[in-house]
């Protein structure tokens, strides 16, 4: 279910309106953004996207993508946690479609979270309310890394070849 659930978010990255997975690129470029119908930036995350609900990822939608990006990642992490920053989902090697509009594909090689899954891990702060940043980068190529890589590694394989990204950030707090 959690991987069904993740190639079902790693296609999420798309537009959420009428299921049209096409990611525009703005005439003459533009910021990317990233955006949820699930909920707003800086506002609260409902409780189906969390450990105290369903725990699937929340349907994203990205935009501005620039010119001559070659795939995408996806890192959503929680700098609030107790033990330091934790990984709660990585994807990365999305792919996108060449021609006038970008399109993100319905895959997408997962990487590895704090908890040693390879799937979304929701919201579950220990206790106050916790930011959670997810951030979607442009690439100029895709990174090529085994499934299971880890944050650090990813990050130091998109070194120099990140051509834009946006971040999204939610906060939660457990019942």
């Amino acid at each position: 279910m959690r991987r069904l659930a993740l190639a079902a978010v790693a296609v999420m990255v798309l537009a959420c309106s009428g299921g049209d997975p096409a990611v525009t690129v703005p005439p003459g470029g533009g910021a990317m953004q990233l955006t949820s119908t699930a909920f707003d930036h800086e506002g609260d995350i409902p409780r189906e996207y969390t450990c105290d609900g369903a725990d699937l990822p929340p349907p994203l939608a990205v935009s501005g993508v620039p010119a001559g990006t070659a795939g995408l990642a996806l890192i959503m992490d929680d700098p609030d946690a107790p033990a330091g920053t934790w990984d709660h989902w990585i994807v990365f090697d999305i792919p996108v479609a060449a021609g006038g509009s970008e399109t993100v594909g319905r895959s997408g090689t997962p990487g590895v979270n704090s908890w040693g899954g390879s799937d979304y891990g929701g919201p579950c702060p220990p206790g106050g309310t916790h930011r959670y940043f997810f951030t979607i980068y442009a690439l100029d190529d895709q990174l090529g890394l085994p499934a299971g890589s880890d944050k650090e590694t990813v990050l130091a394989a998109m070194e120099g070849h990140v051509l834009g990204q946006a971040t999204l950030m939610g906060r939660y707090t457990r019942p």
